[in-house]
């Protein structure tokens, strides 16, 4: 049976990848949490911290918001090496070298709220049975409907979830 793991309130979760998604840094709690070493995680996809609870339309609307540049907020599950799992706040951003250009991504996430969490989860089920219905298409399409019934853009359900 998997165990959650709490961060502690001080944790920044930061971590690198390249336009691959690669993993090029992790500082000590990315480490610390994981379960990983440095050399497990160098150069691997970050995927390799993903959780079965994860719907893969919140990859689809981040990867979308960090390949034009855009920074973007989201609930995260992550798997550790042995199975256990942990819950952050991210927020992913796009490096850019002086011409603007993406060069790669890099993430700082911390604890989320407790009442985020529980209300996120509820979502990412309803995405959850969407995608597995209708595919990435119908997940998208229901993320679209339950941002859009807050009123807000995705980043500030994200934030308002957090605050």
């Amino acid at each position: 049976m998997s165990q959650e793991r709490v961060l502690n309130s001080d944790t920044l979760i930061t971590s690198k990848t390249n336009l691959r998604g690669e993993i090029i840094y992790a500082n000590d709690d990315f480490l610390k949490y994981s379960d990983y070493s440095i050399e497990e995680v160098l150069y691997k996809p970050h995927s390799l911290m993903r959780h079965p609870d994860m719907p893969r339309t919140v990859f689809k609307y981040l990867w979308n918001y960090i390949q034009e540049g855009k920074e973007i907020f989201a609930f995260v599950k992550n798997k550790t090496k042995f199975n256990d799992y942990y819950w952050v706040f991210a927020n992913v951003t796009a490096s850019l070298d002086v011409n603007d250009k993406v060069i790669n991504y890099y993430s700082v996430r911390r604890k989320p709220k407790k009442e985020a969490v529980d209300t996120i989860e509820k979502i990412y089920k309803t995405l959850l049975k969407a995608e597995k219905d209708g595919g990435i298409k119908a997940g998208v399409e229901e993320l679209q409907n339950i941002v859009k019934s807050h009123g807000m853009t995705y980043n500030q359900l994200m934030l308002a979830l957090q605050k």
